[in-house]
Protein backbone atom coordinates (compact mmCIF):
# COMPACT_ATOMS: atom_id res chain seq x y z
CA UNK A 1 0.00 0.00 0.00
CA UNK A 2 1.13 3.68 -0.98
CA UNK A 3 2.16 6.28 1.72
CA UNK A 4 -0.53 8.94 0.03
CA UNK A 5 -2.97 6.14 0.59
CA UNK A 6 -1.89 5.15 4.06
CA UNK A 7 -1.77 8.75 5.28
CA UNK A 8 -3.97 11.05 2.04
CA UNK A 9 -2.59 13.09 0.38
CA UNK A 10 0.90 14.53 0.53
CA UNK A 11 3.04 17.70 -0.77
CA UNK A 12 3.51 17.66 -4.64
CA UNK A 13 6.85 16.97 -5.24
CA UNK A 14 8.94 18.66 -7.99
CA UNK A 15 13.09 18.34 -7.74
CA UNK A 16 14.64 21.87 -6.96
CA UNK A 17 17.94 23.60 -8.42
CA UNK A 18 21.05 22.22 -6.94
CA UNK A 19 24.31 24.84 -7.61
CA UNK A 20 27.97 23.98 -6.64
CA UNK A 21 29.80 26.94 -5.29
CA UNK A 22 33.76 27.06 -4.65
CA UNK A 23 34.65 25.64 -1.54
CA UNK A 24 35.54 28.44 1.55
CA UNK A 25 37.42 28.24 4.62
CA UNK A 26 35.59 28.65 8.14
CA UNK A 27 36.79 28.08 11.16
CA UNK A 28 40.50 25.60 9.89
CA UNK A 29 37.55 24.37 7.57
CA UNK A 30 37.59 23.93 3.90
CA UNK A 31 33.95 23.48 3.26
CA UNK A 32 32.19 22.87 0.34
CA UNK A 33 29.67 24.30 -0.36
CA UNK A 34 25.79 23.13 -2.25
CA UNK A 35 23.06 25.28 -2.89
CA UNK A 36 19.28 24.16 -3.26
CA UNK A 37 16.49 26.18 -4.17
CA UNK A 38 13.60 26.39 -7.00
CA UNK A 39 14.16 30.41 -7.78
CA UNK A 40 16.33 29.92 -10.73
CA UNK A 41 18.32 32.96 -10.29
CA UNK A 42 19.89 31.12 -7.02
CA UNK A 43 19.63 32.10 -3.27
CA UNK A 44 19.42 36.22 -2.62
CA UNK A 45 22.80 37.38 -1.49
CA UNK A 46 21.30 38.90 1.97
CA UNK A 47 20.12 35.32 2.80
CA UNK A 48 23.55 33.26 1.38
CA UNK A 49 25.38 36.29 4.26
CA UNK A 50 23.31 35.50 7.01
CA UNK A 51 23.61 31.81 6.53
CA UNK A 52 27.22 31.64 6.47
CA UNK A 53 27.52 34.35 9.85
CA UNK A 54 26.20 31.69 11.52
CA UNK A 55 28.36 28.61 9.98
CA UNK A 56 31.37 28.87 12.78
CA UNK A 57 28.66 28.01 15.33
CA UNK A 58 27.89 24.97 13.75
CA UNK A 59 31.40 23.28 13.01
CA UNK A 60 33.34 20.99 15.68
CA UNK A 61 36.69 21.46 16.86
CA UNK A 62 39.29 19.87 15.06
CA UNK A 63 39.94 16.13 16.16
CA UNK A 64 43.26 15.42 14.34
CA UNK A 65 40.53 14.29 10.91
CA UNK A 66 41.65 16.36 7.66
CA UNK A 67 39.82 19.77 8.37
CA UNK A 68 36.70 18.99 5.41
CA UNK A 69 32.92 20.02 5.53
CA UNK A 70 30.39 20.56 3.21
CA UNK A 71 27.22 22.77 3.62
CA UNK A 72 23.77 22.37 2.30
CA UNK A 73 22.25 25.93 2.08
CA UNK A 74 18.41 24.93 1.30
CA UNK A 75 15.94 28.22 0.36
CA UNK A 76 12.41 26.66 1.00
CA UNK A 77 9.49 27.62 -1.03
CA UNK A 78 7.53 29.74 2.13
CA UNK A 79 9.69 32.25 4.11
CA UNK A 80 12.13 29.39 5.40
CA UNK A 81 15.54 28.70 4.75
CA UNK A 82 18.23 26.44 6.26
CA UNK A 83 22.16 25.82 7.03
CA UNK A 84 22.98 22.28 7.04
CA UNK A 85 26.39 21.74 7.82
CA UNK A 86 28.18 18.26 7.86
CA UNK A 87 31.80 18.06 9.07
CA UNK A 88 34.07 14.63 8.81
CA UNK A 89 35.66 13.82 12.08
CA UNK A 90 36.44 10.81 13.58
CA UNK A 91 38.14 9.97 10.53
CA UNK A 92 35.00 8.61 8.79
CA UNK A 93 32.11 10.09 11.07
CA UNK A 94 29.85 12.98 10.07
CA UNK A 95 29.00 15.72 12.47
CA UNK A 96 25.99 17.63 11.94
CA UNK A 97 25.13 21.20 12.97
CA UNK A 98 21.97 22.81 11.55
CA UNK A 99 20.45 26.34 11.43
CA UNK A 100 17.41 28.24 10.03
CA UNK A 101 15.85 31.01 9.55
CA UNK A 102 12.07 32.37 8.51
CA UNK A 103 10.27 28.77 9.94
CA UNK A 104 8.81 29.82 13.62
CA UNK A 105 7.88 25.78 13.33
CA UNK A 106 12.09 25.34 14.03
CA UNK A 107 12.32 27.96 16.65
CA UNK A 108 12.34 30.94 14.54
CA UNK A 109 11.57 34.25 16.05
CA UNK A 110 9.73 35.55 12.99
CA UNK A 111 9.56 34.78 9.32
CA UNK A 112 12.67 36.56 8.04
CA UNK A 113 15.05 34.01 5.97
CA UNK A 114 18.10 35.84 7.32
CA UNK A 115 17.83 36.01 10.77
CA UNK A 116 19.41 32.06 11.54
CA UNK A 117 19.12 30.71 14.16
CA UNK A 118 20.58 27.01 15.53
CA UNK A 119 18.39 24.33 15.67
CA UNK A 120 17.92 22.21 18.77
CA UNK A 121 16.48 18.90 16.87
CA UNK A 122 18.08 16.10 15.48
CA UNK A 123 16.96 16.30 12.07
CA UNK A 124 19.69 16.17 9.05
CA UNK A 125 18.15 17.09 6.15
CA UNK A 126 15.13 17.05 4.09
CA UNK A 127 14.57 15.10 0.88
CA UNK A 128 16.17 18.08 -1.43
CA UNK A 129 19.18 18.25 0.95
CA UNK A 130 20.32 14.65 0.99
CA UNK A 131 21.73 14.10 -2.17
CA UNK A 132 24.92 15.58 -1.35
CA UNK A 133 25.45 13.35 1.65
CA UNK A 134 25.16 10.40 -0.71
CA UNK A 135 28.50 11.81 -3.04
CA UNK A 136 30.24 13.28 -0.03
CA UNK A 137 29.84 10.23 1.25
CA UNK A 138 31.01 8.30 -1.46
CA UNK A 139 34.07 11.00 -2.42
CA UNK A 140 35.79 10.46 1.25
CA UNK A 141 35.77 6.87 1.03
CA UNK A 142 37.23 7.52 -3.14
CA UNK A 143 39.77 10.43 -2.02
CA UNK A 144 40.79 9.73 2.00
CA UNK A 145 40.13 6.01 2.86
CA UNK A 146 40.51 4.07 -0.07
CA UNK A 147 43.49 4.79 -1.63
CA UNK A 148 47.29 4.16 0.21
CA UNK A 149 47.59 7.85 0.66
CA UNK A 150 44.68 10.45 1.44
CA UNK A 151 43.94 13.17 -1.57
CA UNK A 152 42.48 16.04 0.19
CA UNK A 153 42.86 18.08 -2.96
CA UNK A 154 40.94 15.64 -4.99
CA UNK A 155 38.62 15.37 -2.23
CA UNK A 156 38.32 18.92 -2.52
CA UNK A 157 37.38 18.90 -6.39
CA UNK A 158 35.10 16.42 -5.87
CA UNK A 159 31.39 17.46 -5.78
CA UNK A 160 28.16 16.66 -6.92
CA UNK A 161 27.27 18.29 -10.52
CA UNK A 162 25.00 20.84 -10.63
CA UNK A 163 21.31 20.51 -11.73
CA UNK A 164 18.44 19.09 -9.89
CA UNK A 165 18.18 17.27 -6.59
CA UNK A 166 17.57 14.22 -8.07
CA UNK A 167 20.23 14.49 -10.94
CA UNK A 168 22.62 11.23 -10.64
CA UNK A 169 25.46 12.10 -13.10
Amino acid sequence: MSVKRLYGPLMAFTEKLLRVLSPVEVGGRRIKRYHVTADPAGIDPEVEKAAYAILPELLPGPDGTPPAAFVVLHRGGDDGAYLNAYSWVWDNVLHFGGAAAGQPVLGCPNSDPTHFVRLDRSLIGCVWELPPILHERDAWVRHMLAPDRPDFDAYLADSLPEGTTGDRS
